[in-house]
């Protein structure tokens, strides 16, 4: 894809051989023609959206595609991590099959990270393999879940258990589409962008809490900047790990404690990226308690996950009921629960930790809820 062919935009690559793609950033990426020259021509092609997001852009991305496909579907799936599920996967497959697509048809997930989890998950499975291409229209999407081959449904038993590592073609964040985006989901957003500070880049951690103000904002040019680094890290890593069989651990940071909320409390009640800003607060804590890093560095992480508008205790489950849903973890090894811990600023490791310290930490973070 030359520049030429592409609107201005900021473009990152993730590195994987020949199935290396880029990400895309940038506003006003949607209704460009240019963005989507590097997507494989084909017959058909299908949207893949919800409620709430296919009656806003989705009309547009047709018109925008439409010369690379002969024809042009869209499914709409119902809104919410409450639909991640079998039910709602099928979805998709029924409409593949009863408009006899075939092993060229490519599908594009429009919406945040459930749309695109199952998109990338019904495209890895059908006819073993399709083309697809992300379309994320919330931050968390644009930051995390888009980039980097992750497809999965959740279970009632754990969240993302059932799924399918699957690079898509081509990311597109058109930062325009989050001006759509309530409040709510801008924050769960946030908590992704946090994250990488943490674990990887003490100096970008210092530049969003220099800018949390104009983030929530929506000033598009902190936005970019916020994608890109967010970006950048997660593409560095997933060159190095995709299939997370060590370095791409780092990346679920918050994680273990934050998948046992949204499971404890039914998927869907707490946003994905509410849970993780809580579970961030956790695992620093457990990181303090163990001597991994003094109490001012968790206190400043803390009070940024704070000033980003998400939630810093957590619901009142119970600690038995927390590590009875922790053991599902994906990290978990021969039971043993893992989690990523913050072991210097900058700088993540994965391990365990007792479990007595673990219900202390449990005790301590939802003391107030």
């Amino acid at each position: 894809m030359s520049p030429a062919q592409v609107p201005a935009s900021e473009q990152v690559e993730i590195d994987l051989g020949d199935r290396s793609y880029p990400i895309l950033i940038g506003a006003a990426l949607l209704d460009a023609p240019g963005t989507w020259a590097g997507v494989p021509a084909s017959t058909q092609a299908v949207i893949v959206s919800n409620t709430t997001v296919a009656p806003l852009y989705a009309a547009r991305l047709r018109a925008a595609i439409a010369a690379r496909h002969r024809s042009v579907d869209l499914v709409v799936l119902p809104d919410g991590e409450a639909h991640k599920d079998w039910q709602t996967l099928n979805l998709i497959f029924d409409s593949l099959l009863a408009k006899a697509c075939d092993r060229k048809t490519v599908l594009y997930a429009l919406g945040g990270g459930v749309v695109g989890d199952m998109t990338g998950f019904a495209a890895a499975s059908y006819m073993r393999g399709v083309p697809f291409v992300q379309v994320p229209t919330t931050l968390l999407a644009q930051v995390d879940s888009s980039v980097g081959g992750k497809t999965a449904i959740n279970h009632p038993l754990g969240k993302n258990m059932i799924g399918a590592f699957y690079q898509p073609r081509l990311v597109v964040c058109d930062l325009t589409t989050l001006a759509t985006l309530p409040p709510r989901e801008l924050s769960a957003g946030l908590a992704e962008v946090i994250k990488y500070g943490p674990i990887a880049d003490m100096e970008f951690l210092g530049w969003i809490e220099q800018n949390i103000a104009g983030l929530l904002a929506r000033d598009t040019a902190l936005l970019a900047h916020a994608v890109k680094r967010s970006c950048e890290i997660k593409a560095q890593v997933v060159g190095h790990d995709e299939r997370e069989s060590g370095l791409r651990a780092i990346l679920n940071f918050g994680h273990t404690f934050g998948h046992a909320i949204e499971a404890g409390l039914g998927y869907g009640e707490w946003l994905h990226g509410e849970a993780v800003g809580c579970g961030m607060v956790m695992a620093l804590q457990l990181s303090q308690r163990l001597g991994l890093v003094d109490e001012a560095f968790a206190q400043r992480v803390t009070a940024l996950i704070a000033r980003a508008g998400l939630p810093v205790v957590g619901p009142r489950l119970g600690a038995a009921r927390y590590l009875e849903l922790m053991q599902v973890d994906k990290k978990a090894e021969g039971g043993e629960i893992k989690f990523v811990l913050i072991d210097r600023p900058g700088h993540a490791t994965v391990r365990g930790a007792p479990d007595g310290l673990v219900r202390e930490v449990i005790e301590h973070c939802t003391q107030g809820a």
